[in-house]
């Protein structure tokens, strides 16, 4: 594996055939921030709870981390999140995620849940599972039908991306969030993850054959997904908590950074 730290503090990391980007930042106990669609790390950067190590890497080909055209499936996802704890030389960590990564973090728990001391997960769904949305919201397939919205979105990512980060406050967020998808590449790595869902279903269908979800799990909603998620993980999950929050919409660390402060604090 492979280092190299620009000038903002970002390590990048080759790994498992891709590069990540991830930034790391205060001292404690091992906390790994997973973002969604269309985010990236910076959405985490108001959720700094004390003494915790905050490891938040930028997925696959999204954000600063490398472009990269596959492996969005979740067992890929995971394999690449492994290999850059190992590399950080991180034994166990605690992992809360959000929308497009809950399925990664889902099945990073149940292939490795030596490594995890708990799993955080929001405003998302897990494939495979019964109980999520029914049917999906109408974005789902459109992004996994191949190539088409890259072709209609790309020169308009401003207006598209937009829609999705309309309640995002912080101009300059929304900005910086829409600039990351930019482009054909971009915005196809960002679908990929869309695209490879029925690949995902079959591998937490896989890993569901072999036992249950032993890492205690908290499933947080706010007002998209909801108690879906917690519908989902009830009947499969030995210890489980579920939570609505209050005042919070999809992109729970940006309306809700002090709920997970609290939640995450060492």
């Amino acid at each position: 594996m492979d280092k190299a730290t620009d000038r903002t503090g970002t390590i990048r990391v080759a790994i498992n055939g891709t590069e990540l980007a991830v930034r790391v930042s205060g001292t404690g106990a091992p906390l790994m921030l997973l973002h969604g669609w269309p985010h990236t790390g910076r959405i985490w950067d108001g959720v700094r709870p004390a003494r915790r190590r905050r490891i938040v890497p930028d997925l696959r080909g999204l954000g600063d981390s490398a472009p990269a055209d596959d492996g969005f499936d979740a067992a890929t996802a995971a394999a690449d999140l492994i290999g850059l704890l190992d590399f950080l030389e991180v034994e166990t960590v605690e992992v809360a995620a959000i929308d497009a990564s809950v399925p990664t973090a889902f099945l990073l728990a149940m292939r490795h849940p030596e490594r995890v001391t708990r799993l955080v997960l929001m405003e998302g769904t897990v494939p495979g599972l019964a109980g999520g949305f029914d049917p999906p919201p109408w974005w789902f397939g459109f992004h996994a039908v191949p190539k088409l919205p890259e072709t209609l979105i790309e020169g308009r990512e401003d207006d598209y991306l937009g829609w999705f980060l309309r309640r995002v406050d912080d101009p300059e967020l929304r900005t910086a969030l829409v600039d990351a998808y930019r482009g054909r590449r971009r915005l196809g790595a960002g679908f990929g993850f869309y695209r490879a869902l029925d690949r995902t279903a079959e591998l937490v269908r896989a890993a569901l054959a072999g036992g249950r979800l032993h890492v205690p799990t908290v499933a947080l909603g706010g007002n998209v997904v909801g108690e879906r998620l917690h519908r989902q993980l009830e009947p499969i999950t030995d210890n489980l908590r579920g939570e609505i929050l209050e005042r919070c919409g999809h992109i729970v660390p940006l309306d809700r950074p002090d709920a997970l402060t609290d939640l995450l604090a060492g």
